[in-house]
């Protein structure tokens, strides 16, 4: 009989994305005391017990900070994620943030929503004070992007249709992100390369150690006086205090965000969204529909694409018999495992083993089951996390 997983949604997830986790095989809802699985968008699991029975954790979006992923790392859950599944949304939204800054939109509907009389008098009072609204274009102008991963692609290739210049800067490009990127985008050599001669700079890079106060004081002031800075990534990668002293200076034009603040709210030079990101239904529900498949296909096989904190493996089956072991990425581990396996007189059909950091994941696909007392011996093996005997069941 196939065994039916229990998946906690801790915030209303896309339908869509729900459906891809099949009924008679997934129970899924927000009260169950005991799951296999997690699903999560923006709820804050620092502050929750998380129960023991869970191997696993999908956060419908991008970032993972909601996630105590170090935690789960050390129990061996791996933290699933949905990178580029918003991509679009965000890209349409940094587009928007540029466009009202340089055309100072929101100065002019202050403006319009405050005034008052008939419509001759409406018609002169708009006639007289469009000049002070008077904006730019973006056609010409060198917009910087910092951070080329699915998003900073995509806003590159979004301003190069506008007739804008653009140049990026991201140490850590993978070669698949470089083969994706126009060439047309100028390489920054550092990020004060970028900064100095961009008129728009976007951010689009995770919270790290690294980014924390990526943009402070030093570098505000080696932006290019007249600059609009962006932030649709993570509230933290800027200084607020340092943005700020130079809008106060009018070194810079604008700032926009997507993470208001008791320090943003109320200066007109900033504007600040209401965290809009991802909020499109088509983003909620790409997301969901990618990590619900991700979650699915590792509950069910044990393979592994889009985690914060294991390596990718993916390894097709050609046995029934099949098992999953997270493990510390410490030597003689293998032989171990091969070790063990042989002594059962347990054939082995196809293995491969994959290793991120400290953590490291192996697939054993072999000729014959597992009794359970070879499983809790290599469960007993130090370093190894967990274990999981995933034979082959046939769909209901």
């Amino acid at each position: 009989m196939s065994r039916t997983f229990q998946v906690l949604t801790l915030n209303k997830i896309s339908a869509t994305g729900l459906k891809r986790l099949p009924v008679g095989r997934y129970v899924t809802g927000n009260e169950i005391a005991q799951p296999d699985a997690i699903l999560v968008r923006s709820h804050n699991m620092h502050e929750m017990e998380i129960p023991a029975s869970v191997l696993a954790i999908a956060r419908a979006g991008a970032g993972t900070n909601n996630v105590p992923v170090k935690q789960m790392s050390e129990r061996g859950v791996p933290v699933f994620n949905a990178p580029g599944a918003n991509a679009n949304a965000v890209k349409e939204l940094v587009i928007t943030g540029m466009l009202l800054a340089s055309r100072n939109i929101m100065s002019a509907l202050n403006f319009t929503s405050a005034l008052r009389g008939g419509d001759e008098v409406l018609h002169k009072l708009v006639e007289d004070g469009k000049k002070q609204f008077a904006g730019t274009e973006l056609r010409g102008r060198t917009l910087g992007v910092v951070g080329l991963g699915a998003i900073g692609r995509l806003v590159a290739d979004a301003a190069l249709g506008l007739g804008m210049q653009v140049i990026g800067f991201d140490p850590e490009i993978t070669v698949d992100a470089a083969w994706g990127l126009s060439s047309q985008v100028k390489k920054a050599h550092s990020i004060e390369d970028l900064l100095k001669h961009s008129d728009f700079v976007t951010l689009h890079v995770p919270l790290l150690d690294a980014t924390r106060n990526l943009i402070d004081e030093k570098r505000v002031t080696g932006m290019k006086s007249g600059a609009v800075l962006l932030n649709f990534s993570r509230d933290a990668i800027v200084n607020e205090d340092a943005v700020i002293a130079g809008l106060n200076s009018k070194h810079l034009r604008n700032y926009v965000c997507d993470f208001p603040s008791n320090k943003t709210l109320g200066n007109e030079r900033i504007i600040a969204l209401p965290h809009l990101g991802a909020s499109t239904a088509e983003a909620e529900e790409n997301c969901a529909v990618m990590v619900a498949e991700q979650l699915r296909e590792y509950l069910e096989h044990g393979n592994i694409s889009n985690t914060v904190n294991f390596p990718n493996v993916a390894m097709p089956r050609e046995s029934a018999f099949r098992v999953a072991i997270a493990n510390a990425n410490v030597p003689n581990m293998l032989g171990q495992i091969s070790s063990a396996l042989a002594e059962a007189g347990i054939n082995i059909h196809n293995m491969t083993n994959k290793s991120r950091g400290d953590m490291a994941y192996t697939l054993v696909d072999t000729d014959s089951a597992l009794p359970p007392k070879l499983i809790a011996h290599l469960a007993a093996i130090p370093g190894v996390l967990v274990v999981r005997n995933l034979p082959l069941e046939k769909e209901a």
